[in-house]
């Protein structure tokens, strides 16, 4: 299955698929087989970078998809 990332309204992107996420030095995270995850956008998570729930009552954005505008070329 091809990586998908989802913006969810009000929480975590959530990961699925086939993917692997590391650190800034470029060391995988033991995702113990998981083929889904869920990553901390609010900053509150215990957890960083995945998600644990914090953010419930604490973090509002509603998930809806624009387009972007074109590079800008240099």
């Amino acid at each position: 299955m091809a990586t998908k990332l989802t913006v969810l309204s009000n929480g975590s992107l959530r990961v699925e698929g086939d993917f692997e996420i590391v650190d800034a030095q470029g060391k995988p995270y033991g995702l113990a087989g998981r083929e889904r995850v869920s990553i901390c956008r609010c900053g509150l998570s215990a957890n960083k970078p995945f998600c644990d729930g914090s953010h419930k009552g604490h973090f509002e954005h509603n998930a809806e998809a624009f387009d972007l505008p074109a590079p800008k070329v240099s």
